[in-house]
């Protein structure tokens, strides 16, 4: 579990590309290298995406720092975004190419299995479950659940201190079950994150916890608010892609490990996550088996 929740990738990518700097930059908030006229198998999913130049990738829009679309703009940003950015670009293409289309949790699986969009990043964690399902390749980002809170709250230090508490997350998720069974909180359900937020900045409930990468989103954007303790679960975060398409698997794993040898990754990290006041920490190391 690392520094201030977050663990990240490793390192290594196809050799054979030839990228160079695209001048200006993408969703992701950091410039965006782009191969020139990469070369990939004949039939590959890389190949077909390449020479049409543009992808549909699955994202939130609704988690600051992570994948957030602001009301009345094109392109969303985070950190989802700039990774998807640099898969894109090993393909030769460019940023405004991509199609951006909001996947909410539950249609992750049914959006790459109906071929709605090509990959998914969306704070994806990889399970055994879902890998029956879709292909995850990763991790590229490690963190756990957190806890978020008002910045004058001095009650809350760690999960220890949420017996009797209100604590806020999405309807059905696993993190209310966790704090309830493990910690004794009483649960607060809503529809979104950014319901839960609100909630607390109303004082209606507690604390608001989820996967802490995005409640580092959340602290960023509103100094009112802050994120305690450590990490108590582990979610690993990978991207999803059509079952079974190995080509891809390999070359999504390779392309995880050159944005961290080549420094993109932290770069992608500090335009995003890291305005939380967040160091950039060690990357963990994608799996090396693609499923």
């Amino acid at each position: 579990m690392l520094r201030s929740s977050l663990r990240l990738l490793g390192a290594g990518l196809v050799a054979a590309l030839a990228l160079t700097a695209c001048g200006g930059s993408g969703g992701g908030q950091t410039d965006v290298k782009v191969a020139e006229n990469p070369k990939f198998p004949a039939g590959s999913s890389m190949a077909k995406f390449a020479k049409a130049k543009k992808i549909t990738i699955g994202i939130k829009f609704d988690q600051p720092g992570i994948g957030y679309k602001k009301p009345g703009t094109d392109t969303p940003t985070g950190f989802d975004v700039a990774m998807a950015e640099i898969i894109a670009g090993g393909m030769g293409i460019e940023p405004k190419n991509i199609e951006w289309v909001e996947t909410v949790s539950k249609n992750r699986e049914p959006f790459l299995q109906k071929g709605t969009v090509d990959l998914v990043l969306a704070s994806y964690s990889i399970t055994p479950e879902r890998r029956q399902v879709v292909g995850q390749a990763g991790p590229y980002f490690v963190t756990g659940q957190g806890l978020l809170i008002r910045k004058d709250d001095k009650s809350i230090k760690s999960g220890a201190d949420l017996k009797g508490k209100k604590v806020c997350s999405v309807t059905g998720s696993t993190s209310l079950k966790q704090v309830e069974e493990k910690y004794g909180a009483n649960p607060a359900p809503f529809g979104s994150y950014s319901e839960c937020v609100t909630q607390l900045k109303n004082k209606s409930v507690d604390a608001v916890t989820t996967d802490e990468a995005i409640l580092q989103g959340y602290a960023a954007e509103d100094s009112d608010l802050k994120t305690v303790g450590k990490p108590f679960t582990e979610e690993r975060y990978g991207i999803g892609f059509k079952k079974g398409d190995t080509a891809m698997c390999k070359y999504l794993t390779d392309t995880i490990n050159k944005s961290v040898s080549d420094g993109d990754w932290k770069k992608a990290f500090d335009a995003t996550l890291g305005k939380a006041d967040v160091e950039a920490p060690a990357a963990p190391k994608p799996d090396p088996s693609c499923k």
